[in-house]
């Protein structure tokens, strides 16, 4: 009977031990590694030339958080010890040994170079580089558990200028008090012809003590432009001013609003004019044969005073079998870079893109546009 006791203890010990194994298995206990090393690679007195590699191997130690998961890694990188600027690489790791991409690399070293006053002429630049590696544990909802590693240096990093070249916007939006402040109302502008100069107009009705906007897109997405981020010109009294940000309109009304921008270095400058909304008629309604002076005084259409009326041009002084003209002048542009027509009852705009199709008219016609709704006739 004693020796059976002592199995049966035996056996419930081990049952037990059993159970608490199984527990922790269930259960894992997270602790916080002490330890994480990114080791200094076996080439590192070499020049790592980004341009002209594919990637930059870079290893490490497994952090212990305590059990086994999936760790993910991330690269950051700087050009001083401090990493008082840091570039962190887009692309994740989930091993220890990472083949870094040259060229993301080299992006990174780009914008760290050109954010301490570098310019492209620097370029192939030569510089010592430092990498430090970042190890998250996560859940499905958030990081979990993270540390960082010593930091490695790699004293000769060779790259190219790596950032994309700086481009006029393709397009621009203009938001303000006379839309609600809402970028589905908001009124695109109308590029210059050919569309490379990175000039925009358009005619606007603002009411007082409004303001307005401007952006490549129609959201609110930090990159839209106000006061502070153009030069305003106002040459128009309309009373331009700071309001909040915005280019604020003290007088209210119809104005040719015209964006010049150009490039400057990595940044794109913008310049806003408020200008007279001044329309005009040219070609064959104006004369018999046609006349292809620009800004003739007895051709320019009257100015509603209100958003939602016509603008309306003179009667025209004769048949048109090609149809009338009409443009709003851009100062640096010839007329037609800047023409619209009246096609089935719809403003058209030339804009970026070709020759407007014709639409024939008579001696005694009026043109009529309205630039709020996009409406227009000739009758």
């Amino acid at each position: 009977m004693k020796k059976i006791s002592i199995y049966t203890f035996l056996l419930a010990g081990l049952l037990s031990f059993s159970a608490c194994e199984s527990d922790r298995d269930s259960n894992p206990v997270l602790q916080e590694p002490t330890t994480f090393v990114l080791n200094t690679p076996a080439y590192v007195n070499t020049t790592y030339d980004l341009t002209n590699s594919e990637s930059v191997e870079l290893t490490c130690s497994q952090p212990d958080f305590g059990y086994t998961a999936p760790v993910v890694y991330s690269v950051e990188t700087s050009l001083t010890e401090d990493f008082k600027e840091v570039v962190k690489l887009d692309t994740k790791y989930t091993t220890a040994k990472m083949a870094v991409d040259a060229s993301e690399m080299a992006l990174a070293v780009t914008n760290l170079a050109v954010a301490q006053g570098k310019l492209e002429a620097d370029f192939p630049l030569t510089t010592a580089l430092y990498v430090r590696v970042i190890a998250e544990l996560s859940s499905a909802t958030e990081v979990v558990s993270s540390i960082t590693s010593n930091v490695i240096k790699l004293p000769s990093v060779r790259t190219e200028f790596a950032l994309p070249p700086v481009k006029l916007p393709a397009k621009l939006h203009l938001i303000g008090g006379f839309c609600d402040w809402d970028w589905g109302k908001s009124a695109e502008m109308i590029p210059c012809h050919d569309g490379t100069t990175g000039t925009f107009w358009r005619m606007v009705y603002i009411p007082s003590g409004t303001g307005v906007k401007f952006n490549t897109t129609t959201a609110w997405d930090g990159n839209e432009k106000g006061f502070a981020g153009c030069t305003p010109v106002d040459n128009y009294g309309a009373g331009l001013s700071n309001a909040d940000g915005n280019i604020g309109v003290a007088k209210g009304g119809w104005y040719l609003i015209v964006i010049r921008s150009a490039v400057n270095g990595r940044s794109v400058d913008y310049t806003v004019e408020f200008n007279e909304p001044a329309v005009w008629l040219i070609g064959g309604a104006v004369k018999e044969g046609g006349d292809w002076t620009e800004g003739l005084a007895d051709w320019k259409f009257t100015v509603p005073e209100k958003a939602d009326d016509f603008f309306v041009s003179p009667a025209f002084a004769a048949d048109a079998p090609e149809g009338p003209r009409a443009y709003v002048k851009i100062d640096g542009f010839d007329w037609w870079k800047s023409e619209f027509m009246v096609l089935n009852g719809k403003l058209t705009y030339r804009g970026a893109g070709k020759d407007l199709d014709r639409v024939t008219s008579k001696a005694g016609q009026k043109m009529y546009i309205n630039f709020t709704s996009g409406a227009g006739k000739i009758e």
